[in-house]
């Protein structure tokens, strides 16, 4: 073999590599323990994997279980003080007594992902 077959190979596998681990960095997991609303959809208690697409600060989630997207809504992402230790979910009651997400916290990341009013508001704020 010679070295320019060689370097191909590598350039390509690094490439892959990296284009793997960006993809990697825009998902995270999501445990809810109680139903709540998600952009007018009921999601039920369970495990889901939360995706996004962009770079911030306002991006689009998919909330999946398994491969089914359950739901998708639009983010602004906001800097929280301190990085959380484990994922969690922000939710507030609405007028007819249902939880609604307001907010997605993801165990390591220093940003969360505001939703619906939380969302509105960090945009206003922000201007």
């Amino acid at each position: 073999m010679n070295i320019s077959k060689i370097s191909k190979g590598l350039l390509l596998g690094l490439a892959l590599l990296l284009a793997a681990t960006a993809f990697a960095a825009n998902k995270g997991t999501l445990q809810v323990s109680d139903p709540i609303t998600v952009s007018g959809k009921l999601i039920a208690p369970g495990q889901y994997i939360v995706k996004w697409d962009g770079a911030g600060p306002d991006v689009e989630l998919n909330i999946l279980r398994g491969k089914n997207v359950v739901a998708t809504v639009p983010a602004h992402m906001v800097d929280l003080d301190r990085t959380p230790d484990r994922d969690a979910t922000v939710t507030v009651v609405n007028g007819s007594g249902n939880k609604v997400l307001s907010e997605i916290r993801l165990s390591g990341r220093k940003q969360a992902f505001a939703i619906g009013a939380e969302s509105a508001k960090a945009e206003s704020g922000s201007k």
